[in-house]
């Protein structure tokens, strides 16, 4: 069974290596060359995106602040909004590929990268207050928004960009 995945991950990268995208999007932190080359074919085009939260929703990655209970019957029985929005989780509906792609990244930033500027701002993160969990989706949301704009600039990974405007 490890052999068959090999040789389709061999051949997976053999036939992303046609697009020059692909290899411009292995540079991003946590996205390699297989990553990249799931990244291509479900994105398609970055240009589907106008901001990095239309991209973050379409991930799972982009958080719901509504609810059912939003607006709630006052002491009168008149409908009153709820004046306290509270954050519900991510998105239902969004591409699970994508998904995992982001939050594995995420995973591999935070285990194999400890030099990298995101990782710090992770480590910055959880120093904070932040919970683990948390702050490895908005670890998964800032790799994806540098996909995104890398993708649309067509321009390889810069970490000295990042490291000054990385925040939750």
């Amino acid at each position: 069974m490890q052999e068959v995945r090999s040789d389709a991950e061999k051949a997976l990268v053999q036939e992303a290596r046609k697009f020059p995208i692909t290899r411009l999007l292995a540079t991003c932190p946590g996205l390699g060359p297989i990553c990249a080359a799931q990244l291509v074919p479900i994105v398609v085009s970055p240009h589907r995106f106008r901001t990095k939260r239309q991209f973050w929703s379409y991930c799972g990655l982009g958080i719901v602040m509504r609810s059912t209970s939003d607006w709630p019957r006052d002491k009168n029985g008149q409908w009153q909004r709820a004046q306290v929005q509270q954050t519900r989780g991510l998105n239902l509906t969004h591409n699970h590929h994508l998904k995992a792609i982001f939050k594995g990244a995420a995973t591999t930033v935070i285990t194999q990268h400890p030099e990298e500027p995101l990782n710090a701002a992770y480590q910055r993160w959880l120093a904070g207050g932040t919970k683990p969990n948390l702050a490895k989706v908005s670890l998964a949301r800032k790799i994806a928004a540098i996909a995104l704009v890398m993708w649309k600039s067509e321009e390889e990974y810069d970490s000295s960009k990042h490291s000054k405007t990385v925040s939750p």
